[in-house]
């Protein structure tokens, strides 16, 4: 697991004041919206969305498109928005 991908886990959690999960707990490739066919993912929805896109902006400093199936792209996992982020901040 990378350090971009702990911190956005850290974020998600305590943005969303997610008390039972860890970062341990967050498979990197799963689902932040959802689940897929293996059950993982944290199952979230549009509410925790807007809350956590506010999050990763105030962390990490980075802006999302207002075309919606581009942004969801970027939200797909911890590992697209890890991608999403190290693309559009200066180190």
């Amino acid at each position: 697991m990378s350090d971009l991908n702990s911190r956005i886990k850290e974020v998600i959690i305590e943005s969303l004041e997610l008390e039972d999960i860890t970062p341990a707990d967050i498979v990197d490739s799963a689902p932040i919206f959802g689940k897929n066919e293996k059950g993982e993912g944290l199952g979230l929805d549009s509410i925790d969305a807007l809350e956590l896109g506010i999050a990763i902006k105030d962390k990490f400093g980075v802006t999302f498109s207002t075309v919606k199936e581009e942004t969801k792209k970027h939200f797909a996992s911890v590992d697209a928005l890890a991608a999403y982020i190290a693309e559009n901040t200066k180190g």
